[in-house]
């Protein structure tokens, strides 16, 4: 019975997780784009507590509430400063349009979904089902990288990744070590304030947070 419950709980939560990464595919406000990311950590940590609970591993419980601190409140209120300070409020040319985006990210999932077959099917785990919504979630933060043109956007994309990274440890491995999950977080954190200051040099540069407008550095 705790098996059948955890199995659903963990499917369900990764479900979500992966569903705010697509929700974010189809918002161009990139405030949106800021309340997708931290609606999806919030979910994700809560799916921390879960697996914490069911595999009775409590250091889950101290990541959980790392996690949350970090990504629900820090960064996502860093994020909103850069936002008001740059003035920049809509990716409105991506490389590829909303439609588009959402069915390629479907694609995405479905490959996701072939990709790791053979592992559930090998698995004994109750997470495993949630495994290939974990790799799409990888995929999808690639995606949002790839066909995002504000510097702003992209590095959302890259905390959707980084979160997808974690909800495949989570699910594959109930965790890992806490130390390293530490280690994690601080890299994390020093990635992101090197690209908040990044991201500063390319306003100051171009008075834009186009991406494209650093081709013209060759010149």
């Amino acid at each position: 019975m705790n098996d059948t419950l955890f199995a659903q709980l963990s499917t369900l939560g990764a479900s979500l997780v992966l569903l705010f990464g697509i929700i974010l595919l189809w918002r161009r406000s990139l405030m949106a784009y800021v309340r997708a990311f931290q609606q999806q950590s919030a979910v994700l940590a809560a799916l921390f507590v879960v697996v914490g609970y069911f595999g009775q591993a409590p250091e889950l419980y101290v990541v959980a509430v790392i996690l949350f601190a970090l990504k629900v409140i820090l960064i996502p209120r860093l994020l909103h400063r850069m936002q008001n300070q740059v003035g920049i409020g809509y990716e409105a040319t991506p490389y590829l349009n909303v439609a588009s985006s959402v069915i390629v990210a479907g694609l995405l999932v479905l490959l996701a979904y072939v990709l790791t077959r053979p592992v559930v099917l090998t698995s004994t785990l109750p997470t495993r089902g949630g495994l290939p919504l974990a790799v799409g979630l990888i995929f999808v933060g690639l995606f949002v990288i790839i066909t995002r043109k504000k510097a702003l956007a992209q590095v959302v994309g890259f905390l959707v990744l980084e979160n997808g990274i974690a909800l495949l440890a989570v699910l594959g491995t109930f965790g890992i070590p806490l130390i390293v999950e530490l280690g994690v977080f601080l890299d994390l954190l020093m990635g992101f304030l090197v690209m908040q200051v990044f991201i500063y040099h390319i306003q100051d540069t171009f008075e834009s947070l186009d991406v494209d407008r650093l081709s013209e550095l060759k010149y």
